[in-house]
């Protein structure tokens, strides 16, 4: 069950779409797909919901389709008889809970108090939703609410934007951010499929938050290291900070690598909001990574890893912000 969500996660932002005309859901999903995002929320508000789902597996059967407002067993059986590969709801409702994991249905559902969050713990549910998020008390809310379940994992909706969406994505316990903002009703309506498109690319590079971290130069020893390290703090005194083992910084930027690793002139470091979320981007480029390099937390998530290929003769590296 958690894979599909899995899949969900890759990209980090779930669009959240109410289709009022079948013939706009084939072309929304590729709007969606082009743009890198491949996981999409049809909400179950009108009677075109179902025929938009099983249009949009049957077209792009690579699209990860949820049925948003999921009220019932029996519209979790019409959607998921559509095609639907998970589900979501509003709220808490133990029926249709219980009816979704009596049936090894994925179901996402809407918990915004500590008693839901328990009841859902207890369900043996992983991912929730948490709705409203804004008006539920945001990020502050969301950060104080995983203290004492520190197992879930949270796909925020309702006033997510552009604006705060980095704030939600840059925290370990949010899965995705769902919500409207990328497609909204009038450019579904006057078919704008193009500016869906750019609208989800710039929230996809959000949801990665790539930054510049530091760059690493090797060097053949740690004396050799230490030297150029010093003579770069005279030009700049930034302040050197001497490290014990594999390497030491001038600031928080340049790092003298005391051994040189990977064959290469050094490497060039590069923040991300999430080390999944970045490795799911780069397969989808044809680009894959070193897995000796990786190295995890306590709780299995990665730290920070090396891309197989060079560019300019630097190694490049992904961590975690």
């Amino acid at each position: 069950m958690e894979n599909v969500l899995g899949k969900v996660s890759a990209t980090g932002v779930l669009p959240v779409i109410k289709i009022e005309k079948l013939e706009d859901a084939r072309p929304l999903a590729l709007a969606f797909l082009v743009a890198g995002i491949g996981a999409m929320e049809v909400t179950f508000r009108n009677d075109v919901a179902a025929d938009a789902v099983k249009a949009i597996k049957d077209a792009y059967p690579e699209m990860v389709v949820g049925a948003g407002t999921i009220l019932s067993p029996n519209l979790a059986r019409q959607a998921i008889g559509a095609g639907a590969d998970f589900l979501v709801s509003p709220g808490y409702n133990p029926v249709t809970v219980s009816y979704c994991l009596e049936h090894g249905i994925t179901i996402v559902p809407g918990c915004s108090t500590p008693t839901e969050l328990e009841t859902a713990v207890s369900a043996g549910l992983q991912t929730v939703k948490f709705f409203p998020a804004e008006l539920g008390g945001g990020v502050v809310a969301l950060k104080l609410l995983s203290g004492p379940f520190p197992n879930l994992q949270f796909i925020p909706t309702g006033g997510i934007n552009y604006s705060n969406l980095r704030s939600y994505l840059s925290n370990g316990f949010v899965a995705a951010c769902g919500g409207s903002f990328m497609a909204k009703a009038t450019l579904i309506r006057e078919g704008q499929w193009d500016k869906i498109t750019e609208n989800s690319r710039k929230a996809l590079q959000i949801s990665l938050g790539f930054e510049l971290a530091h760059v690493g130069i090797n060097h053949n020893d740690r004396s050799e290291a230490l030297t150029n390290a010093a003579a770069m703090d005279r030009v700049f005194p930034l302040g050197v900070k001497v490290g014990s083992e594999k390497s030491s910084f001038l600031g928080t930027a340049v790092e003298f690598m005391h051994l040189p690793s990977y064959d290469s002139n050094g490497h060039i470091g590069f923040w991300t909001n999430s080390c999944e979320r970045s490795r799911a981007y780069f397969e989808k480029q044809g680009l894959a990574i070193r897995e000796d390099s990786i190295v995890r937390d306590e709780k299995g998530r990665m730290k920070y890893f090396y891309l197989a290929d060079k560019i300019g003769g630097f190694e490049l590296h992904v961590v975690r912000k």
